[in-house]
């Protein structure tokens, strides 16, 4: 299947979640195309009946005040009618929206820590937060649109072949130069598209890295070269927004022409009919002033549901370029639902691994590894950057497929469901993941049941109860964004208590210690050598020299990580 297909699948299958919603619009739809018929035919019997009372000195007839009430409902129930269709088909669109984001939310939870590899976080959030809302406007525009472009047309062209075939036939002839000229401007305004979401991404990225990066940039007195990067990201995604917009200004004003020259057509047809010089029917009115009035009522409607699908058409065309970006994360494909076997660590596990490697998007993460380790063993994985060290973690936490066998406690680990083995695992990254709440929350996250004297007890054995204690709110303090209120060494302390409160037998540490300065890294060290006792510990480092507590290590060589690739 082409990309394109797939992109459009997609949409389908998303849309298709609000089928109620939108097929009860369509209705309303109809309803008022209905009204629009017996409003066009009203108008135009009262203004034949008063153009035969001026051309042939006819008394005044009450055809005016019979029709009036009958005009006015119709001219009072057209608008309500637009309205709620238009509040169903908004109301459906924000809910396949939300759809969509909560599915990309979920996405994010199964892959957890190997979410980088689908962008950076701030890419990640405009996925969520701003991509999403391109689904609001295709299911409620065009959608919707491209049913009612079906009815309306037809409803309108079987009204006026009452009235005159030839008209019809016009209008029939003149109606596909809209969509032809749709599409062809429709493929253009979909690579736009996806430029702009893709430059909306990297906007947020660095937005988002350059505003973490903050203190750093002031004390390097690099402010301004930030400012420039973000500058430029600016300016590349205001040309990319106004490259779309040029285009479906493009589109409409191409719409408008030819459905203006369309109704010129049926105009002049009409107008020379009813004076008797057309070059087949000369002296004769083909066409009566009532019937022609009302086919001139009609033919501006028959063009609009045509025109506004036009007109939206780049609405579908921003969707699919949202898609398209969503589509990498959107085909994560979790196994835990195959995965039902429950599997429950007792003890500090042993762990297998025979010829292990990963691929992903034709790179080769991890080239093929084999270890054993023994339970409650500490272990070193050294290498450089990009020799798959923090893939293996990933692989252990469930985030990452994988090729060959690996056991647990003889338990063969791709029959076990990660989700439930990931609540056993005791996880530590380079940065400390903190929630702007008390410190007793932040503590409890991994254990809720925890009491006050559970956590002292935890805050005492990693060094932070003087601290606490000290505190005028103690356990009730409330941190700051990412953990601020503490130092980096005391942010570290109190995520190593919320392992101790999890009290797993495996822990998997992924540079803990990376970005804190030699005498808190010693400490934290320190503190990780004596409540890592007794469990199996699999550390991953650039150097293992300052951890010699370490009962052994494995080094990853990213030569043949490359070498793969």
């Amino acid at each position: 299947m082409s990309e394109t297909s797939a992109v459009n699948q997609t949409l389908r299958h998303y849309a298709a979640m609000a089928k109620r919603p939108i097929y009860m619009a369509w209705g309303l739809s109809v309803v008022s195309t209905l009204v629009l018929i017996v409003q066009s035919w009203l108008i135009a019997v009262i203004f034949a009946d008063w153009l035969t009372q001026i051309t042939h000195h006819r008394p005044a007839t009450d055809v005016f005040f019979d029709y009036l009430p009958w005009l006015m409902g119709c001219l009072l129930l057209r608008p309500l009618l637009h309205f709620c269709k238009d509040q169903l088909a908004l109301d459906a669109g924000l809910q396949v929206a939300s759809i969509l984001r909560k599915t990309l939310v979920e996405k994010l939870a199964q892959v957890g820590a190997a979410r980088d590899q689908y962008g950076s976080d701030g890419g990640l959030a405009s996925m969520v937060i701003e991509q999403c809302d391109a689904l609001t406007g295709y299911v409620s525009r065009f959608y919707l649109q491209r049913l009612i472009v079906v009815t309306t047309p037809i409803m309108l062209l079987v009204a006026a072949a009452t009235q005159s075939w030839i008209a019809t036939l016009i209008l029939l002839l003149t109606a596909p130069l809209v969509p032809v000229f749709m599409v062809l401007i429709g493929h253009a305004t979909a690579r736009k598209s996806r430029q702009q979401f893709a430059a909306m991404a990297q906007l947020s990225g660095r937005f988002l890295d350059w505003l973490r990066g903050t203190a750093t940039l002031q004390r390097l007195d690099a402010v301004g070269h930030a400012s420039q990067d973000i500058d430029a990201s600016a300016e590349a995604y205001r040309m990319r927004t106004m490259s779309v917009l040029k285009i479906a200004f493009l589109n409409t004003a191409a719409l408008e022409l030819l459905a203006a020259l369309s109704i010129a057509l049926l105009a002049v047809y009409l107008g020379f009919g009813l004076i008797g010089i057309l070059p087949w029917q000369k002296n004769t009115v083909p066409v009566p002033y009532q019937s022609a009035l009302f086919l001139l009522l009609l033919a501006p409607e028959f063009y609009a549901p045509l025109r506004q699908l036009g007109a939206d058409y780049h609405v579908k065309a921003q969707a699919e370029g949202a898609i398209a970006e969503l589509s990498p994360l959107l085909a994560f494909a979790s196994a835990e639902k195959t995965k039902a076997n429950p599997f429950v660590l007792t003890a500090a596990p042993a762990i297998d691994a025979d010829n292990i490697w990963v691929n992903h998007q034709q790179r080769t993460r991890l080239a093929p590894l084999s270890f054993a380790i023994a339970s409650g063993e500490r272990l070193a994985i050294v290498g450089q950057s990009g020799s798959g060290k923090s893939t293996l973690l990933q692989i252990f936490l469930g985030f990452c497929a994988y090729q060959g066998d690996i056991f647990i406690d003889n338990q063969n680990f791709n029959t076990i469901n990660s989700t439930q083995f990931r609540h056993q695992i005791a996880y530590l990254s380079q940065q400390t993941m903190l929630l702007p709440m008390s410190i007793a929350d932040n503590l409890r996250l991994p254990n809720p049941t925890a009491s006050d004297d559970k956590l002292w007890q935890i805050l005492a054995q990693v060094g932070l109860k003087p601290l606490i204690k000290a505190l005028p709110n103690q356990l009730d303090t409330q941190l700051g964004e990412r953990g601020s209120g503490l130092s980096g060494g005391q942010q570290r302390r109190l995520a190593i208590a919320q392992l101790l409160l999890q009290d797993a037998q495996l822990w998997l540490l992924d540079e803990p210690t990376e970005h804190l300065d030699s005498e808190t890294a010693a400490e934290i060290n320190a503190l990780l050598q004596q409540v890592t006792r007794g469990k199996t510990v699999l550390w991953v480092t650039h150097d293992a020299t300052s951890l010699p507590w370490l009962d052994r290590q494995i080094s990853l060589d990213i030569a043949s990580t490359l070498a793969k690739a």
